[in-house]
């Protein structure tokens, strides 16, 4: 909001030296400092930025154009959540200068307050970058309705969502008797509706997280894996990055899991049964809850997977609640989930079993299958779960198949076998595939015979992270190799 300034009330606020609530700049050559100090006092309680007063409190003015008020109003806009900022210019007697004073208001029920999306502090006359931690309990103070989450976007569209995975999330909530069967015969903004993630036409950014296809805005919905040769990080077998929604993230997840995890594995028909070296329901439970509890606010952040001989490590941006100790976390508590609206969600369709419960299920489907219990850790920013098991039981060591430690199907079927003798020590692309193999339907191709080879490891495309890759072929892995081999010789 722009007004004309009183000129003694600016006076009366420069008879003081700069504190807690006042702020001098000489012109808005330091806007990036004034912005940065009335996020500050956004952040606290409330204040006031000068421009064309020097440091001592002395009315200099300055010369204000057009272009100037652009640049102000520009700075303005990238404070977020969106603040009602006050604009005033007074002139300076015997002059053609102005002062302009910006003024922000306390804003106790929306903070923390970003500029650029960094937030800042102010502590008597000096602004600072905030501390993680505090940006954290200011946020987690927030929540509602001013929450990250329910923040609503006007750039995203329905168009921009998975129409099959929100009628997938329906079915499934249906299934397990969450949602009405009624549900299903709804149209989509009704149903984003009572997801509680479309309000007056416009649509929030949990929406985007739960369901978006196109996520160019969101680069925290990013999965991070990889596999590590030994114990550290010094070198990687395979090391992939996916941004998606939190369903295709949760299922490329479990994907990398059954690549690099399996003790045991056969296959039936076009059915997989296999064993992890951790229980698949514990990897499960706490891949949702990094995905569900973490710190989408962040634009940097992301969940990350790291797979060692030893060891998992599942990380997400984030942190406890501010008045939730370990042994608390580990004992009984009640559910406290930091996105309340991804959270329902995820509960409706399923994918969130019980809320306050994830912590016990890791712990018992571990101590079912006699390794350590997971251990919890966390900084201030960060959440980490980690996941112990002995080498022994990883499956056949990462020196001999490098790709993947799944071994190889006890009894594949025949069009699996195949396609393996089709591909031997070729290079093939999918055309000459289904040309060799007499193939002419090529959705029959992929779900009868290529995409089960490459689900037991059998199969690798060369550009595994572009699979539309024009130039996209594939061949036998290790472990194919070994099972043509092995067939060779029995035949």
């Amino acid at each position: 909001m722009m007004q004309t300034g009183n000129f003694n009330i600016i006076q009366d606020l420069t008879t003081g030296e700069e504190g807690g609530k006042v702020e001098f700049k000489q012109t808005t050559g330091q806007l990036e400092r004034g912005m940065e100090t009335l996020c500050a006092f956004l952040n606290g309680e409330g204040g006031t930025v000068m421009f064309g007063v020097m440091d001592n409190g002395k009315i200099i003015g300055q010369e204000v154009s057009d272009k100037t008020k652009r640049e102000i109003a520009e700075a303005i806009r990238l404070i977020e959540p969106f603040a009602t900022i006050t604009v005033s210019y007074a002139c300076v007697s015997d002059t053609d200068k102005q002062v302009i004073v910006l003024y922000a208001e306390e804003q106790r029920y929306m903070r923390p307050f970003t500029y650029k999306g960094r937030a800042y502090q102010r502590i008597e006359s000096v602004t600072s970058v905030m501390p993680q931690d505090k940006y954290n309990h200011l946020l987690m103070q927030r929540g509602g309705k001013y929450s990250w989450e329910a923040m609503p976007n006007p750039d995203l569209h329905i168009s921009d969502l998975d129409e099959n995975a929100i009628i997938g999330a329906v079915r499934a909530g249906i299934n397990c008797g969450r949602l009405p069967e009624t549900t299903i015969r709804e149209e989509i903004p009704v149903i984003l509706e009572k997801f509680d993630l479309l309000h007056d036409g416009r649509l929030n950014n949990a929406a985007a997280v739960l369901f978006g296809r196109n996520l160019y805005d969101y680069p925290q919905c990013l999965l991070r894996m990889a596999r590590f040769r030994g114990t550290t990080k010094e070198e990687f077998i395979d090391n992939q990055r996916l941004q998606g929604n939190i369903y295709v993230l949760l299922d490329t997840a479990m994907s990398f899991f059954f690549k690099h995890l399996s003790l045991s594995g056969k296959i039936e028909g076009l059915y997989r049964e296999e064993k992890l070296s951790i229980p698949y329901k514990a990897l499960r439970e706490c891949c949702i809850n990094a995905f569900c509890h973490r710190a989408y606010h962040r634009p940097g952040g992301s969940v990350g997977i790291a797979i060692y001989d030893d060891r998992v490590e599942i990380e997400s941006s984030g942190a406890f609640p501010p008045d939730m100790t370990l042994e608390k976390l580990l004992g009984g508590h009640s559910s406290e989930p930091p996105n309340l609206i991804i959270a329902n969600v995820l509960y409706k369709s399923e994918l969130l079993e019980s809320w306050g419960r994830g912590i016990r299920l890791m712990m018992d489907e571990c101590r079912n299958v006699g390794i350590p219990d997971p251990d919890f850790h966390t900084d201030g920013s960060s959440v980490w779960v980690v996941f112990r098991y002995k080498r022994e039981s990883a499956g056949q060591p990462p020196d001999k198949y490098p790709t993947s430690t799944r071994q190889v199907p006890d009894k594949p079927p025949t069009n699996i076998i195949r396609l393996i003798e089709m591909i031997g020590e070729h290079t093939c692309s999918l055309k000459g595939l289904m040309e060799m193999m007499e193939l002419k339907n090529r959705e029959n191709f992929l779900k009868n015979y290529l995409n089960p080879s490459m689900e037991a490891g059998l199969v690798e495309p060369l550009y595994p992270d572009l699979p539309k890759h024009p130039k996209q072929k594939y061949r036998l892995t290790e472990q194919g190799k070994t099972l043509l081999q092995d067939y060779l010789k029995k035949k």
